[in-house]
């Protein structure tokens, strides 16, 4: 199935809807972080944050196993158990009174939820190549965006209407809906003469190929830098436009309207890739974003916040730049990688989201009472992965 060049609209839309299980068990989540925390007995609100970076936690890890298992036993039956995982997760998460359960059972949902993220990604890169699965996979992201802009709308609204756990069942029945599509329509994209025997080395032998290509490894290390920095908005996003704006009411609309922001980048991508290369457009999505967070800390040195509509442009601008990134970087990051597409695509995950984890909850910790913290993180880890385009740019000439 590889090296395909059409268009497969249901298997588009499909990918998308296993990669949105994962936005709808984070996005949903953000208006109920503070009834959370409170239920649980959590006491310091920037504890709440856990909520969010743990399931990353968990996907990070997750992806070693199932990435590195499906190469040897197909995509489809390894997407089936990551969900059982899930499921088992998610009942923990409605049930237990303690703090310290929750977020076992948030990391442990990010465990089963890395099954079909990351082997949705496996299951583009068996199926396409080069430009193309770029293409294919920008397609996959802007569809999936679909997800973050209503998330946090239909999790304030079963708020409003039921409590904070009918938001974990309303995911798990989305994920079900999703998984008997899946079983029903999606076809092995790894036949069997192309696994990989399971063997004790079969991780090592995978890493070590990994290693053999420096575009896998360097871009890689690109998606954690901008992930990390990214995830610091995701799991801040609450407390900053609820506490330091009071715009509480607001919270899922705005976080829509800079979802749309993503999406409206991956789609322009989709357009642009074929025709001027994944390595061009995010080499100028790298600068872009390092320039709008730079002129943002320029600005505002100061710490005070600006007005909700300057730090709402310049979200959209960091957002826009973001959407030109994702879905070229993995595909950057996988193109070299097409034999052993489930331990790369695990290799790729894993480093690049637990580099994040530590990055969002290092700068969280410091989003108090400005965004200032926020955007230095940009800055910071932007410069980082534009050192790392001009060192392969010089190793190209």
């Amino acid at each position: 199935m590889q090296n395909k060049q059409t268009f497969e609209f249901e298997f588009i839309v499909l990918m998308a809807s296993l990669m949105s299980i994962v936005a709808l068990s984070i996005d949903a989540l953000l208006p109920a972080l503070p009834e959370i925390g409170a239920s649980l007995g959590v006491t310091n609100t920037n504890d709440n944050q856990l909520l969010i970076t743990m399931i990353f936690l968990g996907l990070g890890f997750g992806q070693l196993l199932f990435g590195s298992l499906s190469d040897s036993f197909g995509r489809k039956p390894i997407v089936y158990f990551g969900f059982f995982v899930f499921i088992i997760a998610t009942l923990i998460c409605v049930t237990t009174n303690s703090f310290e359960m929750m977020i076992f059972g948030r990391i442990l949902q990010g465990v089963g939820l890395s099954s079909p993220r990351t082997l949705s990604i496996a299951m583009v890169r068996d199926s396409y190549s080069g430009n193309y699965m770029a293409k294919i996979l920008s397609i996959v992201v802007m569809v999936f965006i679909l997800v973050p802009v209503i998330a946090p709308a239909l999790g304030q609204f079963l708020l409003n209407f039921y409590n904070w756990e009918s938001i974990f069942y309303v995911t798990l029945i989305y994920g079900i809906l999703v998984m008997f599509w899946f079983w029903k329509r999606q076809p092995e994209t790894l036949p069997k003469e192309k696994r990989i025997k399971l063997t004790p080395s079969l991780f090592i032998n995978g890493a070590k190929e990994f290693l053999k290509y420096k575009n896998a490894v360097a871009f890689t290390l690109v998606s954690g830098f901008i992930t990390g920095s990214f995830m610091v908005y995701l799991s801040t996003s609450q407390q900053i436009f609820e506490q330091q704006y009071n715009l509480a009411d607001l919270f899922p609309y705005i976080f829509a309207s800079l979802a749309i922001s993503v999406g409206l980048a991956t789609y322009l991508n989709s357009r642009l890739v074929v025709k001027y290369g994944m390595w061009r457009i995010a080499y100028l999505g790298t600068i872009a974003y390092v320039i709008i967070s730079v002129l943002y800390v320029v600005l505002f040195w100061s710490g005070a916040n600006p007005s909700i509509e300057i730090l709402m442009s310049f979200f959209a601008l960091q957002f826009f730049a973001i959407g030109l990134l994702f879905g070229n970087l993995r595909a950057l990051a996988m193109q070299p990688l097409g034999h052993i597409a489930g331990i790369g695509a695990a290799i790729n995950g894993f480093v690049s989201t637990v580099m994040a984890v530590p990055i969002a909850n290092y700068i969280g910790s410091f989003v108090i009472d400005s965004v200032l913290p926020l955007f230095i993180g940009f800055s910071v880890f932007g410069v980082l992965s534009l050192l790392v385009f001009l060192r392969l740019k010089m190793s190209r000439t």
